[in-house]
């Protein structure tokens, strides 16, 4: 029995192939995930370990607010470094200043481009940092550069830098020189960065000299770093964390890691996605194969095997055919992650990754997903070929049609347990891991359960599809085939549905969170002009304070507001704290509705909220608000006014005063808003504002169309990314489209005997396998769509309460996948059409 196996099993080579590709993509996603993660994980692990190895002990200020995710400018008084210095054990310590927010500009007056730009102070004979050329900086207007940001700049040693840091305007610094780190590292991270002297690097990203943020300690030889750090924590208090270059390095790594668990959670769903769209494919194949070899068993059985032999027959295909695919995938993993590990250390400024690696985790993964994949997916038809009986198997009583009845109610079941899975994830009940557990099991349950009603509607909806091509006999054999079987027309098109659902409910979820964002700054913001820039590290865009009057006095602007913003903490809670520079202003262009107080205006001490966190909060007029801001001490404010709910206002849970400014972390504008006066001419002022703003390379001023494009345009690109991961498992369809007519081909080798035997040339028999093709491939698109269409409508409902106010649907983009299924249909019929036109009349009307 296992030699008739085998020898079957190879003497089928085409349907082996297309059988294995598909479990082969899947475990190459799940093993490239595992080499990717793991390979990152060891390089972070050496690269913070060779950026600390200098450090015995840091010493740092406990930051004043909870974290909350961005850089701290709390301070060490330089006489802290002296005091570190004369304790027992100390052999040398020195002050560092080391901040997000040193952005120079090129040469063609914009900002370099780079998502991490630091300011940090040279100190001579610092570890792991080695001067490529030129000097250290002596004097306060000299700088010293890393080498990403020279080859990204184009500046040399000798060459005038305009640079802008968070507490000075632009100024002009000269470059001594370029410097890298050991390793022949250009950079550690990709980061950006410029050293100027201790005194410079305070006063650009600290705001005051005398002060640091950090300060780095060498034990004296023989002493341990452990009792240095216990001694220092002694001396200093509580006002300090001191920890030691190894607690550092595994804190670092920690947040690293958790971060590259999160990337590999995001690959291992796509990959799951791939695998669910391939058990399909592989449950199809093996009803084929099943079906093809139903006389072969049958005869098997009536020589005297038994039904346990037969199912142990079409389990032993699945397991070569998964073994197989295994081994192939674990290796196209590997090469895929090889190329990853390549692409992101280019992209990264050439940092040096450690040697690829491949973990016994991906090699697990590999065979436990590729193997139990495709023995789950050959068990339902094992065991259905087990129970044919030989007699009835070998007069063909066994391929009449069955009624879809069991089918359908069972279909009807698993949906509503899949739509009740979701409606539970998504409204909120489900807490914690239950969420993920209810919303990834929701989801599973509603596309096999709508895979499994898909019979049902498949055979009225394909025949109705193919009506259009029923004109020529062609496409009336091709309507007849496509719905003549509507369980394998079903599960084909099954396939290929799940990735088309994942994909529109996703477009349908941020569509509408742009449409929900262009209606909020249609209707919810009153300005002609916006200035703005793009964000794309930790820290914001700005421009100089002293651009807004300017603005203001331009003929025809009836008034300009700047934003400003920072995060606090607000009686000990995390907030952020929004500031207007003219709050009227702001008022009348933000339309911002008052439900008590007064919101027009704002004292010193003074402070607004929105209903909702004033709800939230317990607040109400004349409440206490105790705010601490990342600098300065504590500011007790009492509520003077709530405003209603604004979209526009939605990330603020607090405006205070403009002098709340002066103890922000960044106190220049982020942003501005202009309104005119009726009759200006919009190009005009914008014109004269582009003036103004000439000298501020991170913002634009913008008409209020540009600036809606402006901010929804970054979630295109996050449609086209979803795409790009979604489209393995649109290949697998495809897939098994192809491998679904190709079999059946096979199966019908007598039928296309019998048509070409009665007249129908090879032309006329392409176009038959096309029709087929082309309806299946469409029917599944369509339900693609409709099962994406509700799915996303049920995720935007259940966020109607975060700010999802619009319901829209991506038209383009879906009468886009129906023209892409249809060319699909053309392509996956090419093999199987050209394979049905070639048959041979005489051998086909003898095969059996």
């Amino acid at each position: 029995m296992l030699k008739a196996t085998l020898k079957s099993l190879l003497s089928r080579k085409l349907r082996l192939v297309l059988s294995a590709l598909a479990v082969v993509l899947g475990v190459m996603f799940v093993s490239g995930s595992f080499v990717l993660t793991d390979t990152l994980g060891k390089s972070f692990d050496g690269l913070f370990s060779s950026a600390f190895s200098a450090i015995d002990v840091q010493v740092a200020p406990k930051a004043k607010p909870a974290d909350n995710g961005q850089q701290s400018v709390d301070t060490v008084p330089a006489s802290v470094v002296d005091q570190v210095r004369s304790t027992s054990g100390v052999k040398k310590a020195e002050g560092q200043v080391f901040v997000d927010g040193a952005k120079v500009i090129g040469k063609n007056n914009k900002l370099i481009p780079g998502s991490v730009r630091f300011g940090t102070n040279w100190i001579d004979g610092a570890a792991i940092v080695e001067m490529r050329e030129g000097v250290s900086p002596k004097v306060d207007d000299e700088i010293v550069v890393n080498k990403l940001l020279a080859d990204a700049s184009g500046y040399k040693v000798g060459d005038s830098v305009q640079v802008l840091t968070p507490f000075q305007p632009k100024k002009a610094y000269k470059i001594v020189g370029v410097f890298g780190y050991t390793g022949a590292r250009d950079s550690l991270l990709g980061e950006q960065t410029v050293a100027f002297t201790t005194k410079a690097a305070q006063e650009n990203m600290l705001g005051k000299t005398g002060v640091f943020n950090s300060i780095e300690v060498q034990a004296t030889s023989g002493v341990k770093p452990e009792k240095v750090r216990d001694d220092l924590r002694a001396a200093l208090g509580d006002n300090y964390a001191v920890k030691t270059g190894k607690e550092l390095t595994k804190e670092q790594t920690d947040q690293v890691q958790k971060g590259l668990s999160f990337f590999n959670y995001i690959l291992l769903g796509f990959a799951a996605v791939s695998l669910l769209v391939g058990i399909f494919l592989i449950v199809n194949t093996f009803s084929i194969i099943v079906a093809q070899r139903t006389r072969e068993l049958a005869l098997m059985r009536a020589l005297g095997a038994s039904g346990g032999q037969v199912i142990n027959s079409v389990i032993i295909e699945a397991l070569v055919i998964g073994l197989i695919a295994s081994i192939l995938g674990l290796a196209a993993g590997v090469g895929v992650g090889a190329l990853l590990i390549l692409a992101i250390g280019s992209g990264f400024g050439g940092i040096s990754l450690s040697t690829l690696t491949v973990p016994t985790s991906a090699v697990i993964a590999a065979f436990a997903v590729g193997i139990l994949v495709t023995l789950v997916a050959a068990v339902v038809p094992a065991v259905r070929a087990s129970r044919i009986p030989p007699i009835a198997a070998m007069r063909d009583a066994v391929n009449v049609s069955k009624p879809l009845t069991k089918l359908t109610i069972f279909g009807g079941v698993v949906t509503a347990l899949g739509v009740a899975g979701l409606w539970w994830a998504l409204s909120g009940s489900a807490k914690g891991g239950a969420f993920g557990l209810a919303l990834g099991g929701g989801l599973l349950l509603s596309f096999v359960g709508v895979a499994l009603l898909t019979p049902m509607i498949g055979k009225p909806v394909v025949s109705l599809l193919a009506l259009p091509f029923s004109w020529s006999m062609p496409g009336k054999l091709g309507r007849g085939n496509s719905s003549r079987n509507p369980r394998r027309t079903a599960i084909t098109a099954a396939a290929l549905m799940i990735g088309i659902a994942l994909i529109t409910g996703v477009s349908v979820v941020l569509t509408s969170l742009k449409a929900t964002i262009t209606k909020s700054l249609d209707t919810g913001m009153s300005a002609e002009l916006i200035v703005s820039g793009e964000q794309t590290g930790p820290t914001p865009p700005t421009f100089e304070t002293a651009a807004l009057p300017k603005i203001k006095s331009i003929a025809g602007v009836h008034g300009v507001t700047g934003v400003y913003f920072d995060q606090v903490t607000a009686n000990d809670k995390d907030a952020i704290a929004g500031v207007y520079s003219d709050l009227p202003t702001a008022v009348d262009v933000l339309k911002i509705k008052t439900t008590a107080g007064t919101v027009g205006t704002l004292a010193p001490g003074e402070v607004l909220t929105s209903a909702k966190h004033a709800k939230d909060d317990n607040l109400s007029i004349g409440s206490t608000v105790k705010l601490q801001g990342v600098k300065g001490d504590p500011v007790s404010y009492k509520v003077a006014g709530i405003y209603a709910d604004n979209d526009l206002l939605r990330n603020f849970t607090y405006l205070l005063p403009t002098g709340a400014v002066d103890n922000f972390r960044i106190p220049n504008p982020v942003q501005a808003y202009v309104k005119l006066d009726d009759g200006a001419k919009v190009a005009t002022v914008k014109a004269e504002v582009d003036k103004v703003l000439a000298d501020s390379p991170e913002v634009t001023v913008t008409d209020r169309s540009s600036f809606v494009e402006q901010q929804t345009k970054g979630l295109d690109s996050l449609i086209v990314i979803i795409q790009i991961l979604l489209s393995l498992a649109i290949i697998i369809a495809v897939l098994g489209v192809i491998n679904t007519l190709a079999l059946s081909m096979i199966e019908r080798t007598k039928e296309l005997g019998l048509l070409r035997a009665v007249g129908m040339g090879r032309a006329q028999m392409m176009g038959m396998v096309t029709v087929e093709s082309v309806v299946i491939s469409v029917f599944g698109a369509l339900l693609g769509i409709g099962v994406g269409v509700a799915l996303g409508a049920a995720i935007v409902r259940a966020l109607k309460d975060q700010g999802f106010s619009s319901f829209a649907l991506p038209w383009g983009q879906m009468i886009g996948y129906l023209i892409f299924a249809a060319v699909i249909g053309v392509i996956a019929a090419v093999i199987p059409a050209i394979r049905a036109a070639r048959t041979d009349v005489l051998k086909a009307i003898s095969y059996e």
